[in-house]
């Protein structure tokens, strides 16, 4: 009873990190199998972005979800995966105001992820790490 009392700070990075894995690897997944490759490079067309950036996108949510899921190097990519979260806020969210239930989704969300990577990045890894700068 005792430890669960005590802070446990590496035990509340593992949890941060493996939300946030959960979260990007869903939301690339969704570019990915819902609305394709093909669906997401229309989109970031519309928003008048490259077609490259669509792709990029993809491969950081998931490659970036698969890193934290595995714990390598989990501080760095967190932090890596900043700029895409400021990009949606840029790009897609800003103009919708500040609540994600607004009509496109306001910027509450991915601010809170920004600040969620932030977190995990001070935080350390936290356990059940592949890779450590321990």
């Amino acid at each position: 009873m005792k430890a669960l009392l005590t802070p446990q700070p590496r035990y509340a990075a593992l949890t941060l990190r493996l939300a946030l894995a959960l979260m990007f690897l869903a939301h690339g997944a969704t570019k990915l199998f819902i609305f394709t490759p093909a669906g997401t490079v229309g989109y970031f067309a519309s928003l008048g972005l490259p077609a490259a950036l669509a792709y990029l996108a993809m491969a950081g949510e998931i490659g970036g979800g698969l890193l934290l899921l595995g714990g390598v190097f989990s501080r760095w990519v967190a932090l890596a995966l900043i700029p895409l979260l400021a990009g949606t806020i840029v790009t897609v969210h800003g103009h919708n105001g500040w609540m994600f239930a607004n009509a496109g989704g306001g910027w509450e969300y991915p601010a809170f992820l920004i600040a969620a990577s932030l977190a995990l990045f001070f935080l350390g890894d936290g356990r059940a790490v592949a890779s450590s700068e321990r």
